[in-house]
């Protein structure tokens, strides 16, 4: 009987792990993490960097000027919370009450639920476990996952958004409005056509606002 190639067997272990990465036990919490996050950003939707700097220079745009369109006429928060399930258990709760996409054709007469057009989660907080079981609930419902990666900065930057002192993750409510238009050009890819310029919001800039309430 040939010997046992150890090379192919320690392949074997860490085919889905970056190869930059230690290994980890399979199935172990980090390893399905680093599954996931491999997952989505083969799907490009995973922003870091300056893509990271432009997507959310996007979308604070696209909030202010849905905002004036609106005339400010409920206070801010209050507005935020009818565009935007923010925080994880905001998230959580609107994904829980989509029906599963098996059962969704079944549904189709009853009283409709409000649903998400996608659900934006800081990758790189602290601890992971607060978000971990957003990628699964959210696949389960075909709700796009954008992942944002800012050395551990991401939750800061997402929650400067919504004037919030840090938000781990945020789901954006289809509403048929100029935010949605948004993000479905941004989850087709193509956000050239959207005539944003090229400046980009540095983390400064980002994390300007020190007061506010971290929202899970």
């Amino acid at each position: 009987m040939p010997p046992r190639n150890k090379n192919s067997q320690g392949h074997s272990k860490s085919a889905f792990l970056p190869q930059d990465q230690e290994y980890v036990p399979p199935f172990s919490f980090e390893y399905l993490m680093r599954f996931e996050f491999q997952l989505f950003s083969t799907y490009r939707f995973l922003y870091e960097g300056e893509r990271l700097d432009r997507l959310l220079q996007q979308i604070q745009r696209r909030i202010e000027s849905t905002r004036l369109e609106d005339g400010k006429s409920l206070p801010e928060k209050i507005w935020f919370k009818k565009l935007f399930a923010i925080g994880v258990n905001d998230v959580t709760r609107v994904l829980e009450r989509m029906p599963p996409t098996a059962r969704a054709s079944s549904l189709a007469g009853k009283a409709a639920c409000i649903e998400l057009q996608a659900v934006v989660i800081a990758y790189d907080c602290n601890p992971r476990w607060l978000s971990k079981h957003l990628p699964s609930l959210a696949l389960s419902r075909k709700v796009p996952i954008i992942f944002l990666k800012d050395n551990k900065g991401a939750s800061l930057r997402l929650g400067q958004l919504f004037k919030l002192k840090t938000a781990i993750a945020i789901g954006v409510k289809a509403k048929g409005n100029a935010i949605n238009l948004l993000f479905e050009e941004i989850l087709s890819g193509n956000t050239m056509q959207l005539g944003v310029g090229s400046e980009c919001l540095n983390s400064s800039q980002m994390l300007n606002t020190t007061q506010g309430k971290v929202q899970r």
